[in-house]
């Protein structure tokens, strides 16, 4: 079923499975947590498109990693406090920070989290087709 294209010529679930755990990997240098777990995802999952690689981890991989991706960050996130979510993250400088100080650490997570609804609501349709 990951090997699906959502739509015709569109990415493949386990491309979105993929570029959702490589994107969230890099949430933790990003945010100042530590270091990525696996940066080798980045660059096959959102550097390249979907089909022009084609040594893929597998999806079982995939799904390890995804969740091990995200339950380092949910510890993470829940050992910040209220002041440390309003800092700067680490793509911005500390004098573009003091005049846009919107760039923050929360900033990142509600980018995030509109960039992780969008692709769930594509991985959805994968699953809707399945039952058809």
């Amino acid at each position: 079923q990951l090997f699906r294209e959502i739509a015709p010529g569109k990415n493949r679930g386990v491309y979105l499975l993929g570029h959702l755990t490589a994107v969230h990997d890099r949430m933790l240098p990003l945010l100042g947590l530590g270091d990525q777990r696996y940066p080798n995802l980045y660059k096959t999952f959102v550097e390249s498109a979907d089909k022009t690689v084609s040594d893929l981890p597998t999806a079982e991989d995939l799904r390890n990693y995804w969740k091990e991706t995200n339950n380092i960050l949910s510890e993470k996130f829940s050992k910040l406090s209220i002041t440390e979510w309003f800092q700067r993250h680490n793509a911005v400088s500390e004098t573009d920070f003091a005049k846009e100080p919107h760039r923050n650490k929360l900033n990142i997570i509600v980018n995030r989290t509109n960039h992780l609804a969008s692709h769930l609501g594509q991985l959805l349709l994968l699953k809707t087709k399945a039952t058809e």
